[in-house]
């Protein structure tokens, strides 16, 4: 069956109730499913919330949930429209079924905005129906009935039936064609502070993450591809493996040649994940030559230089004419800016459990984007993806690597090659740095015109990215609307690009990471060169008439930077050796401003305080989860702003954390967080907190130091 989107319906579509067993209630969304001509049309069902007798009410999560705090948010949503009680409501994960969810992926922030809606209207018409049934049963109009958590009550006597009690009835009552939401002023659970559903069980270590996965006879599994991407195996001392303690199988896999299906390698399965691991140890591979085997960053850079030399290959932007405001300007300010390749580093190493029995693929996966993965393994086994069964666990960070499932790939291989045991795939930290999809790097040059009043007139970027046979690699493209676009009377975007054969993928609001870096930093360095106070300078931008740029709205992105230089005290002067830098982006339909406060002592940089205020719309569903949200991102931003680089000599050169560092506890500063409510509709917080941190640093840095930092990441040496 398809997903929602390619029939056509509505994302309310239908909705239909049936009896749970035990004689509960069952409320699911209903869809119609495709059929030929004359078939009989069938249902497809599968449950949001259930009621049993006792008065418990389980609530189906169908996004999956990667520490993002949406396996909470969401039940949140449908048990507030319910009006559950939320001591006894219990959280399941859905399995993948996109024929009744729709959508079930966790990136791009979407998931609150795609489920919001929907999720009320699912919890509402429960309401509604237990509502008719308590009715029913006194013998008294539905408009005489309200519900207070886990009841409905008779206004006129204060006759009570607990949810439980009427879960059987509520089940035959009809499904109303239209339901009443609350008010905002009703809500009892949006809006609340809410411990996460899995909080307990991770505290006291139970199992809940694909690395956890345990089945009656499980085998275990390491892969090893080679040393510079898409290398082929040419020989390998199978044979020698094969002999060693525990090893039940080691295999060459071919692969597709595809740097998103199946990479080739030598697969090795043992007893225990230890024995396989010794015996990869062991392993001596000859790998077939390919064209990345020569790429290098310093070759980059050398060609990064030479592009910058020739015109560019293509335009992205143009507006007015930039050439005749650059030559007219009373001031150019001109900057080159250079940023890495980075990995993902999610503490979850990446792992995958899979059983193949009677040609069918059972996993338990860790991934972000199942129906994905199943279409994947199916592309690559050549296998229907009815065929494939996905159970999504928990994760234990993502931040956009588990969108891609060449994990799911190798491990169903894997499988099949076993024909009747299951499998756990389990990557070692070293595979998880050198076989990632990496946020490409990128390099910018500016050239920005000021007139004698020292507004901005002018800015030109040619823009040098990476490429595979001419086309820009994943996520390593510049729209046309990179802010000041729209705001500035002539613009020129324009890029150029580098071949390299290195994987690339989404990384945690992707591009933006790298692009609010390097424009909110050309414009701090136009601000200071006009003699402007930088939040000033965007501002006066700010409240330009803007030509075309329409999914900007310039009065939000001005109001969350009136309240974060509120917050700030911006235009204090700090300590000594101090500086405030500050940074503002939209990003996935949010809009941030952020204020770093940071000093360079005994040659480290020292981040003191980030104040943030965003804009994501009208509701934050749960306050914790969306603190969490903001400051978990800040912090990743820091952290990429300061240590994460991967330097790439045929292949990625680095292996652990020790040279992709995340900040530590004692170095993270004081985050204070805040949302401004606005009348838009409510959109997710994984990403859009990110981005402003980063030149919020840079030009922090500046302040106290008077050094620019073009390049990442920050070498602290430069700044003393």
């Amino acid at each position: 069956m398809q997903p929602i989107a390619e029939q056509g319906l509505s994302r309310r579509a239908f909705l239909k109730a049936g009896a749970a067993l035990g004689g509960g209630l069952m409320v699911s969304l209903y869809l119609p499913p495709l059929a030929a001509a004359g078939a009989p049309q069938k249902a497809a069902l599968n449950a949001y919330i259930s009621i049993t007798p006792d008065g418990m009410v389980e609530i189906m999560s169908v996004a999956p949930e990667i520490g993002q705090g949406i396996k909470t948010s969401l039940p949140m949503i449908i048990a507030d429209e319910l009006d559950a009680d939320w001591a006894k409501v219990k959280v399941q994960q859905a399995p993948l079924a996109p024929e009744i969810y729709g959508r079930q992926s966790a990136g791009g922030s979407r998931s609150m905005p795609t489920h919001f809606d929907e999720h009320r209207r699912i919890g509402a018409t429960a309401r509604q129906m237990l509502k008719a049934a308590a009715a029913k049963r006194w013998q008294v109009p539905v408009a005489q009935c309200h519900t207070e958590p886990g009841e409905v009550v008779h206004q006129a006597t204060g006759r009570r039936l607990g949810y439980g009690q009427l879960a059987s009835d509520a089940a035959a009552m009809a499904v109303p064609e239209k339901v009443a939401l609350k008010k905002p002023g009703e809500f009892r659970l949006i809006g609340q502070f809410t411990p996460g559903v899995d909080n307990d069980d991770i505290v006291n270590g139970r199992p809940l993450f694909g690395i956890d996965v345990t089945l009656p006879g499980m085998l275990y599994a390491v892969y090893q591809k080679g040393p510079v991407f898409g290398a082929k195996v040419k020989s390998a001392n199978l044979a020698e493996l094969r002999q060693m303690p525990g090893v039940k199988k080691a295999f060459v896999i071919e692969g597709d040649g595809d740097f998103y299906g199946l990479q080739g390698g030598v697969a090795i399965v043992a007893s225990s994940w230890w024995q396989a691991q010794k015996a990869r140890r062991a392993l001596k591979v000859e790998w077939h030559q390919t064209p990345g085997d020569n790429q290098s960053s310093s070759d980059f850079d050398r060609q990064a230089q030479a592009l910058w030399q020739k015109p560019p290959q293509q335009a992205i932007a143009r507006q007015g004419d930039v050439v005749k405001a650059l030559r007219e300007a009373s001031l150019v300010v001109e900057a080159d800016y250079q940023y890495p390749f980075v990995a993902h580093g999610q503490l979850e190493p990446i792992n995958c459990t899979a059983h193949w029995q009677g040609g069918k693929l059972t996993f338990w996966a860790p991934t972000q984007n199942p129906a994905g993965g199943r279409q994947q393994v199916a592309k690559v086994l050549g296998m229907a993806e009815s065929d494939i069964t996905v159970n999504v666990t928990r994760m234990g960070g993502g931040f956009g690597r588990r969108l891609f499932n060449d994990y799911m790939a190798e491990a169903g291989w894997i499988a099949r090659a076993l024909d009747g045991a299951p499998v756990k795939l389990l990557w070692s930290r070293e595979d998880d740095f050198q076989h990632d999809y990496y946020r490409p790097g990128g390099y910018h040059r500016f050239k920005a015109a000021l007139n004698q009043a020292g507004e901005l007139t002018a800015l030109s970027d040619h823009f040098v990215s990476f490429a595979s046979q001419g086309q820009p690699l994943l996520a390593a493209s510049m729209g046309d609307n990179q802010f000041p676009a729209g705001f500035v009377d002539n613009l020129r975007y324009d890029s150029s690009l580098i071949e390299a054969q290195i994987p690339t993928g989404w990384l945690r609001a992707p591009s933006s990471n790298a692009l609010a870096w390097v424009f909110q930093s050309i414009l701090d360095e136009a601000a200071h060169a006009a003699g402007k106070d930088p939040l000033a300078f965007q501002m006066a931008l700010l409240a330009r008439p803007a030509k075309g740029n329409t999914s900007f709205n310039a009065t939000r992105m001005q109001s969350v930077l009136k309240a974060v230089a509120e917050r700030s005290s911006w235009g204090r002067k700090p300590a000594e050796g101090r500086g405030l830098g500050f940074g503002c982006y939209f990003s996935h339909a949010g809009y941030f401003a952020e204020v770093v406060e940071a000093s360079v002592s005994d040659g480290q940089v020292v981040v003191h305080k980030v104040w943030a205020v965003g804009d994501v719309g009208e509701f934050i569903v749960n306050p914790s989860g969306a603190m969490q949200q903001a400051q978990g991102a800040i912090i990743e931003g820091l952290s990429q702003a300061l240590y994460q680089q991967v330097p790439i000599e045929g292949g990625a050169q680095v292996s652990n954390f020790h040279q992709h560092r995340l900040m530590s506890m004692p170095q993270v500063p004081e985050i204070d967080v805040h949302f401004l409510p606005s009348s838009y509709p409510t959109t997710g917080l994984g990403e859009p907190a990110l981005p402003p941190v980063l030149p919020a640093l840079c030009n922090a840095l500046f302040a106290a130091t008077g050094k620019r930092i073009r390049r990442l990441p920050i070498d602290p040496g430069q700044l003393s």
